[in-house]
């Protein structure tokens, strides 16, 4: 992401920490969540476009939200 908005940036690392501290209570467990969460992320690396990094940032944003709930029911 370098040379990208650095407050994209922050943000992204921000969920990122966030969905693995989420991770951690994951019911089929953190070594399943990470290397997801990881993949998922890495995926998108590349992105340059601040839309394209904005609307997965809401996608991040939106698993945050309903990873509770598989925490909850597991």
């Amino acid at each position: 992401m370098s040379g990208v908005n650095p407050e994209l940036r922050r943000q992204v690392i921000a969920i990122y920490k966030e969905l693995l501290y989420l991770g951690r209570e994951y019911p089929l467990g953190y070594g399943y969540f990470r290397p997801r969460l990881h993949r998922a992320f890495s995926a998108n690396a590349g992105l340059r476009d601040e839309d394209a990094i904005r609307k997965g940032i809401e996608r991040a944003e939106f698993v945050k939200k309903v990873t509770p709930m598989f925490v909850s029911s597991g």
